[in-house]
């Protein structure tokens, strides 16, 4: 499974630099200088390889500048890329209540009495925290807050999320 660790927000400067979203842990890892990045251009299917020639931290943003992209123009080309990982390639974290996106989604998703909720489809990454969508059986979109207090048990190795939800968080209005 590919996971996505940046996005080419625009470029900047003259000299190729590009604004890079960052959405890993380790930037300082993955865009180090002479990392190799896997990349797909939007709208294409095709990956290709860059290599990092340059990074930099401005004013809280991420600056990369890659081998062969040494203009504005060129630099704009990459404008939408995303700088992809293979999450067999990711180290399990260390400490027990953290948890990368891919370990969740696919889980079965069971109330603490037992009763089937449905599986996670995605987590999402919300301006007030994080919310697991569930696919519920009937088709439905359940979103979860994804807390201590609604979440008490995640069992990745077998495959299930308890939740235990406030009162009408599961019904369907």
């Amino acid at each position: 499974m590919e996971l996505v660790i940046g996005r080419v927000a625009k470029s900047h400067g003259i000299r190729g630099e590009l604004v890079v979203e960052v959405r890993t842990d380790s930037p300082e890892l993955r865009f180090a200088d002479g990392a190799v990045l896997t990349g797909r251009r939007p709208r294409e299917k095709n990956t290709r390889t860059y290599t990092v020639a340059a990074s930099r931290n401005h004013s809280g943003r991420l600056l990369v500048r890659l081998q062969g992209v040494n203009d504005r123009t060129a630099a704009d080309e990459l404008r939408g890329t995303l700088f992809l990982i293979d999450s067999a390639d990711v180290e399990p974290s260390d400490d027990p209540d953290e948890f990368y996106d891919h370990e969740l989604e696919g889980l079965a998703v069971r109330t603490v009495g037992g009763e089937d909720v449905g599986v996670i489809a995605e987590v999402l990454h919300a301006p007030g925290g994080e919310l697991l969508s569930v696919k519920a059986p009937d088709g439905r979109e359940i979103l979860i807050p994804f807390v201590t207090a609604i979440v008490p048990e995640i069992d990745i190795a077998g495959g299930v999320v308890t939740v235990d939800p406030p009162e009408g968080l599961l019904d369907p209005e």
